[in-house]
């Protein structure tokens, strides 16, 4: 790894370079660029999850860490590494200071992989707005977690309104292996009956206040064209915020599957005994590489969204956005949870030697050729 301070997205390209031809390392057969923005408290778990994932899916990992907006000189700090702890692949962290942190397409847009995807993931608060932030409207898919949120029913709606063909949500990658479970279950009473089945009604328990749990519903009741509340459990729920969900079926017949609090589910159905099937809590790393597989639009996210929010025609918009600029530090303007994000952040440190322990093992590259990040920002 080579660490480069106060640097220039320009020598962070020819560090990239330099080290694919003295490592002996190429990155061949790239399937993306996998963007990931997330706050300094949030790095790490961004980078085990990234790594994870570049694992399943070849591609080129780059951190955004946007630091205080507020500092007075604008910095760039970059972490250079090809097949070091962030996985088989490319990779790079930047940390951007000051007014460069509103402009980090800038040095985003020269390291992406040529001729491959790109998808944009927010460990953390997304903007309220994709269109306000350039790293979202460059993505092709774009990856948030509602579930990260203070209300995460409020974020699902925020995320209906902003919504766009392309966008996700691990709040509803949660609710995959409840979804085959499910869908399972009516497979195996329609095979028994040789007849198709019909959904009455359903009721997902667990947290009312769980983004999985109301994508759940959502996709149920567009599914089965029925209604779907959601109810509080008798227990806790777990991450995904789900304890059981009950379906009521057509000739008077009920399935249930209930979780049993040691990563699996039990299954009762009329006319067979009850079955176990597993049930695991996912980590994250194991939701960022399922929404890697697939870089179409994901309509059966889009109608969950649309019943669980009552906004409809979500997948009838376009996937293109314009960039909309907009300046969180100006008074009353622009994503708060942002603005509130950079007043808190750490402030530039003034040498290497003040500087982040993760990087502190790396060099320094001061050339004096090269043009500072606080020259190459307008202000």
């Amino acid at each position: 790894m080579t660490t480069l301070w106060d640097t220039t997205g320009s020598a962070v390209v020819k560090e990239l370079a330099a080290q694919r031809r003295t490592g002996g390392a190429v990155l061949s057969g790239v399937a993306l660029t996998l963007v990931v923005v997330a706050d300094e408290s949030r790095v790490t778990e961004a980078e085990e999850a990234a790594t994870h994932a570049a694992e399943m899916h070849p591609c080129r990992v780059l951190i955004v860490v946007r630091r205080q907006i507020e500092a007075p000189v604008p910095r760039l700090d970059a972490e250079v590494q090809i097949g070091g702890r962030l996985g088989p692949g490319e990779a790079v962290v930047l940390r951007m200071y000051g007014r460069l942190a509103l402009h980090a397409e800038s040095v985003v847009l020269p390291l992406l992989a040529a001729d491959a995807p790109v998808v944009a993931w927010w460990h953390g608060a997304p903007p309220e707005r994709m269109a306000t932030d350039a790293l979202a409207v460059i993505a092709d898919r774009r990856i948030t977690d509602s579930s990260m949120a203070d209300d995460p029913v409020a974020a699902l709606r925020v995320r209906a309104e902003d919504y766009a063909p392309g966008d996700t949500d691990l709040a509803w990658t949660r609710s995959t292996d409840w979804r085959a479970v499910l869908a399972s279950s009516l497979d195996s009473v329609s095979g028994r009956r040789g007849d198709p089945v019909v959904v009455r009604g359903a009721r997902v328990e667990g947290d009312p206040r769980s983004a999985t749990a109301q994508l759940l519903a959502g996709w149920l009741a567009s599914r089965c064209g029925c209604p779907v509340d959601v109810k509080p459990g008798e227990r806790s729920p777990g991450g995904s915020g789900i304890t059981g969900v009950t379906m009521q079926l057509d000739q008077d017949e009920e399935v249930r599957v209930v979780a049993d609090r040691r990563g699996g589910a039990v299954i009762s159905q009329p006319y067979r005994p009850d079955a176990t099937v597993a049930l695991p809590e996912r980590v994250l790393g194991d939701l960022l590489s399922e929404e890697l597989r697939r870089l179409d639009p994901d309509e059966p996210f889009s109608d969950s969204l649309e019943v669980a929010t009552g906004l409809t025609g979500l997948s009838d918009r376009s996937s293109n956005r314009e960039h909309v600029w907009f300046d969180p530090a100006e008074e009353n303007g622009g994503n708060g949870a942002r603005a509130a994000a950079a007043a808190t952040a750490p402030t530039v440190p003034g040498d290497s030697e003040d500087a982040d322990e993760v990087a502190e093992s790396g060099e320094h590259d001061g050339g004096d050729d090269e043009t500072t990040a606080k020259d190459a920002v307008t202000p």
